[in-house]
């Protein structure tokens, strides 16, 4: 079963995302800031990263740069999130500190699950699926 790790600082947003994502078939594992992130990152290294962007103490940015400058842990991909009034900066930052895809919140749970099965597959089908989502 594939993992991802939903890193929130949200209680009420984490639980939407992971319902979502149990629910199309991967296991999840959750951190509410960036430094316990890195932590389930060092001990879990799942297959996938969902960062949140606004987080206490080290922000999604940060996270992402550090992981993305390490051999060990640079190939899992992170979709970066954010409900950001400045979402073309904060989406040009993404791109930036290494992110492979970018969610604008609210979302379509369709648009993560699409994102989610183009970079690492699909538990139900047992392959990508090759989706683009604008």
């Amino acid at each position: 079963m594939k993992t991802i790790l939903v890193i929130e600082d949200s209680p009420t947003i984490m639980a939407m995302k992971r319902s979502i994502l149990e629910g199309a078939g991967f296991d999840t594992i959750a951190a509410s800031d960036g430094i316990e992130g890195i932590q389930r990152v060092w001990e879990e290294k799942p297959d996938l990263i969902l960062l949140d962007i606004r987080l206490p103490d080290m922000n999604g940015y940060q996270v992402c740069r550090l992981l993305k400058s390490d051999d060990t842990y640079r190939d899992i991909p992170i979709v970066m999130a954010t409900a950001s009034e400045t979402e073309k900066k904060d989406e040009f930052w993404g791109v930036q500190t290494g992110a492979d895809a970018y969610l604008v919140e609210p979302f379509e749970p369709d648009d993560l699950l699409a994102i989610v099965r183009r970079l690492i597959g699909s538990e139900r089908s047992g392959q990508a699926e090759c989706e683009e989502v604008s």
